[in-house]
């Protein structure tokens, strides 16, 4: 079964039947509520914390965050549609539409925390010719880490499609200002295991609360060799075209015909 980020961009893939199928949905409203429970215990901020929701769809995280804990909570997303399934719903946050690749657009030190469900893995898919996954990760935590206060704290729960997208997605964030790692969940289980990346931006004060980093693990040495073998195992030019344009036809683009000059790089003019 394709993963949802292979089919097409959020905002196009999450339309209006999506969303309500989504919202609707009890086995969605039950795992969702149980990765913002995680990632609110992984977070450790007090009660009554201004949180920032990075890709709240439409609201399910942030009624966790309304009626657990009481947190105020402002949220963005892509999708329209999402956006107004939760605006329907009358959730209790402010609700934006953004493309988080495109930077997070508020002012320096809005907000406590931020947390993110499922979302952050779709920055490591380029859906058109202009997206790059490197640089909108970039922008991403750029704009995040200038949004928190000083110590504030970043959870986001993640589907990875392999080990490249959790190296791509730690690397940002280290150059982008953020300490801390990853902790997985059941790591042995294939259905039950998860991705939570625990971040904490620049020294908290005295009188906040850590952010809880029990089983985080972040071995730059490791990551950096991990990141060398993964630049020469990348696939050809070739290869890569081949798999674009294949995604392509799934979506229902139209393609050029294949031939022999098809992933060829073009020799240049004098």
């Amino acid at each position: 079964m394709s993963r949802p980020e292979e089919l097409a961009p959020p905002e196009v893939f999450y339309n209006d039947n999506e969303s309500n199928k989504y919202t609707t949905s009890t086995r969605v409203q039950h795992i969702q509520a149980k990765m913002t429970l995680r990632a609110l215990e992984l977070l450790n901020i007090p009660p009554n914390s201004f949180v920032l929701d990075v890709g709240c769809g439409s609201g399910l995280s942030g009624e966790i965050l309304t009626e657990e804990y009481g947190h105020v909570w402002c949220g963005l997303d892509i999708s329209p549609s999402m956006l107004a399934t939760g605006l329907t719903r009358e959730v209790e946050g402010d609700l934006m539409m953004q493309d988080m690749g495109q930077g997070v657009p508020f002012r320096a030190g809005t907000f406590d925390a931020a947390i993110s469900i499922s979302a952050i893995q779709w920055l490591c898919y380029a859906d058109t010719k202009y997206h790059e996954p490197q640089k909108r990760l970039m922008r991403f935590f750029n704009g995040l880490f200038a949004s928190l206060k000083k110590g504030g704290k970043f959870v986001a729960q993640f589907y990875p499609k392999d080990d490249d997208h959790v190296e791509q997605i730690q690397h940002a964030a280290k150059l982008a200002g953020f300490s801390g790692g990853l902790v997985i969940d059941d790591p042995e289980s294939k259905k039950n295991k998860k991705y939570y990346l625990v971040l904490t931006s620049g020294a908290p004060s005295v009188q906040d609360q850590q952010v809880n980093l029990e089983g985080v693990t972040m071995d730059e040495q490791e990551k950096i060799s991990n990141a060398r073998r993964k630049k020469n195992e990348r696939e050809s030019t070739k290869n890569y075209v081949m798999r674009k344009k294949e995604l392509m036809k799934r979506r229902g683009r139209q393609v050029t015909h294949d031939s022999k000059f098809t992933g060829r790089k073009r020799r240049p003019r004098f």
